[in-house]
């Protein structure tokens, strides 16, 4: 079957399980619609003057080419790097050889969400690194992670965005923002709670704490088929467990991921 094919047949199986909650079968349920579906919007708005970019990535211009006035319509011209603001990373964004956005199925962008609160984790210090006790207390909780989900810790750093205590700069210049220990990640991905696709997903800059320049945990999530979504706003309205995520953007030729508008899609109520 060709790729567009089956690209094609993805998208209809997407839509079929939005409209009836579940695989299409003659002796499923009725269907829910989509009018009883509820969206929010788990993306910040791409701004310049708020927008805090990654050090060393380019800088975020938008520029205004035509107007109503003098145009007849308006039109700006965007400058900045793929992963500028809120974005979705693709496997060959950290690793030779693994996909890339336009080599990605749509089902690596649609995925049970999990959320895991660790604000209180954080306030007592920033470099903290999830543990696998922590999502096994979520998981007493709440119960077993979906395989092939998206994890997403709320970490409260998307109250910071658009101020200089997003970096959490030291003396040193030194940024410290927590995120996943690698050991975390590979049990994650050992029980197939993150398999060939699912990811993680967090408000701060990345999945690795933000004193590690070596980027383990990222070098272990991007493989596969696994994704990462990062820059995370909003998640106070994320469930803990019963939500999807569906990742937008744009797909470049040879992404690295995408900027991009991420939706939770959450059950009906």
């Amino acid at each position: 079957m060709r790729r567009r094919d089956v690209m094609g047949a993805a998208a209809a199986g997407l839509a079929g399980a939005l409209v009836t909650g579940q695989a299409a079968g003659a002796s499923g349920p009725a269907p829910l619609g989509l009018g009883r579906l509820r969206l929010i919007n788990l993306s910040h708005v791409n701004d310049p003057a708020t927008t805090n970019v990654y050090p060393g990535d380019p800088p975020f211009e938008l520029d205004t080419i035509a107007t109503i006035e003098d145009d007849g319509y308006f039109l700006q011209f965007v400058r900045e790097g793929e992963h500028t603001g809120t974005h979705w990373g693709a496997p060959g964004h950290f690793n030779q050889g693994q996909p890339l956005a336009d080599e990605l199925d749509l089902e690596d962008l649609f995925l049970p969400a999990v959320k895991i609160d660790v604000r209180a984790r954080w306030a007592r210090n920033a470099d903290y690194e999830v543990t696998v006790d922590d999502i096994k207390a979520w998981e007493k909780r709440h119960g077993r992670i979906p395989d092939e989900s998206m994890v997403i810790i709320w970490t409260g750093w998307d109250a910071k965005w658009g101020t200089d205590a997003y970096f959490n700069y030291d003396a040193e210049q030194t940024m410290h923002q927590p995120g996943f220990a690698l050991h975390t990640v590979q049990w994650l991905v050992d029980t197939g709670r993150l398999g060939r696709r699912g990811g993680t997903g967090t408000d701060t800059f990345s999945p690795d704490v933000g004193t590690d320049l070596t980027y383990a945990v990222s070098l272990l999530v991007y493989q596969r088929h696994r994704i990462s979504l990062e820059i995370l706003a909003n998640l106070a309205a994320l469930p803990a467990t019963g939500a999807h995520i569906l990742c937008g953007g744009h797909i470049n030729k040879n992404g690295a991921g995408s900027t991009a508008l991420i939706y939770g899609i959450l059950p009906p109520p």
